[in-house]
């Protein structure tokens, strides 16, 4: 693996260790069962995790876009805990890869979709990371996304739905809209309600905009969706 810490252990097992020594056993079985996990947890909880990570991850840097990928991936495809998973996505989003969050690191981060396959992972990447590479390579990924969007993987199509969740006034409607089309009579839960999350977050910043979206489409969304979508008109009516 290449990184700037001195010769010595693994990044690998330097996140293992730091994952140890914040760990809190008793925790792990309320942890996994709430996330209804196959993969066992540390029992390491949020604050915790990101300060014992900052630590390992301060002043690491790489050499290019491969070497970062690698370092990523295997945290990835190591972890035998959750929170190893964590660590992972963490690790891509460090201030040093700012400069990698390009078209070429979508197959990294489609394979930590497709392998995690569950929100706690996917809406992470989704949100963050592939905003991010939409807004540096904004025609490759639009194609990208589109191609997600009717994809037999669930989680990409949720990826897709969800990759401008940051956008706000930059957010391109027609690659919403395109994205959602292929999900919307779709009745898996995860879908649906990504349907409606992306919705109700542009609602924030044009809640007119995805009223009509909703009432043109009235007899094609779920129930869910339409309901994830309005959550916030009461607010914006003064109700």
């Amino acid at each position: 693996m290449t990184h700037s810490k001195p010769a010595g252990k693994p990044l690998t097992i330097q996140v293992r260790e730091a994952l140890d020594a914040v760990a809190e056993p008793a925790r792990a079985p309320a942890m996994q069962a709430y996330m209804k996990s196959a993969m066992p947890y540390l029992g390491v909880l949020t604050v915790p995790r990101r300060a014992a990570l900052k630590l390992v991850f301060a002043g690491l840097d790489w050499p290019d876009s491969a070497a970062w990928q690698a370092d990523v991936l295997a945290l990835w495809r190591g972890a035998t805990h959750r929170e190893e998973r964590y660590a992972a996505i963490e690790l891509s989003a460090v201030k040093a890869a700012r400069r990698f969050q390009r078209i070429d690191a979508l197959p990294m981060y489609d394979e930590m979709i497709v392998t995690g396959a569950w929100w706690d992972y996917v809406d992470e990447i989704a949100g963050h990371r592939l905003w991010s590479l939409l807004q540096n390579d904004r025609s490759a990924m639009r194609e990208k996304m589109l191609v997600w969007s009717t994809d037999a993987d669930m989680w990409k199509r949720r990826s897709s739905i969800l990759c401008q969740l940051l956008a706000k006034r930059a957010t391109d409607l027609d690659l919403l809209y395109a994205c959602i089309e292929p999900s919307i009579g779709s009745t898996e839960f995860f879908l649906r309600k990504a349907i409606g999350g992306a919705l109700r977050q542009y609602a924030w910043t044009d809640p007119d905009e995805i009223a009509r979206y909703v009432a043109v489409n009235e007899h094609r969304l779920s129930g869910l969706s339409k309901r994830e979508a309005l959550k916030n008109e009461g607010k914006r009516r003064g109700g």
